[in-house]
């Protein structure tokens, strides 16, 4: 019988759990707090903007918490009719990105049958499921990337012979440096290969 492990949230399995044969690795996408946050708060936004220009132009209140129907429809009820159509097509865009679960998946290390797939949902299309599929034996090292400055990135990267180093980490908010150095170093511990970066 195999022995497994489960992990959520793109954490890795504690000191305990390293003696297993399985690593599974869940990756949090798109369907985080912040993004539907954002896409409530833009939503209700454009939706006011676009509320206000109708009502200039109609001459009739359409919101309840104030009456455009005073502003002049060319150019003040045009602009914010403007701004309404595109903050209403950025809501739908961020809405989409939470329905499809844009870079969510996981990471599953199998050392008993010595294969890693990464797997990440992307755009709706033919390239609707991003799968990666290598040996571990082709596995050099587990690269650990701290960039600081006005975009911070912390991520960790699997580094794969003949092929381009392969995100491991969810893209967000950056990681905390030692969580960060505890995941990447239990993970080269787990697939006994060097870690690189630190």
């Amino acid at each position: 019988m195999t022995a497994s492990t489960t992990i959520n949230k793109g954490e890795f399995p504690s000191e305990g759990n390293s003696t297993s044969n399985v690593l599974h690795q869940k990756v949090l996408g798109s369907r985080r707090f912040s993004n539907y946050w954002w896409a409530t708060v833009v939503s209700m936004g454009a939706t006011g903007f676009l509320l206000a220009g109708v009502s200039s132009y109609l001459k009739v209140n359409l919101l309840l918490v104030t009456d455009p129907t005073q502003l002049v429809f060319y150019p003040q009820g045009l602009v914010m009719g403007l701004y309404g159509s595109a903050g209403i097509l950025l809501a739908l865009y961020l809405w989409l990105t939470v329905l499809w679960d844009i870079g969510g998946g996981y990471n599953d290390f199998n050392r008993e049958t010595g294969k890693v797939k990464i797997f990440r949902w992307g755009f709706p299309g033919k390239n609707r499921r991003i799968e990666i599929d290598c040996s571990t034996q082709d596995v050099q090292s587990v690269r650990v990337e701290i960039r600081e400055g006005l975009n911070p990135r912390r991520a960790l990267y699997l580094r794969v012979k003949g092929r381009r180093d392969i995100p491991l980490s969810p893209v967000g908010q950056p990681i905390a440096l030692q969580e960060l150095e505890t995941q990447g170093a239990q993970l080269a511990r787990f697939l006994e290969v060097p870690l690189e970066g630190l």
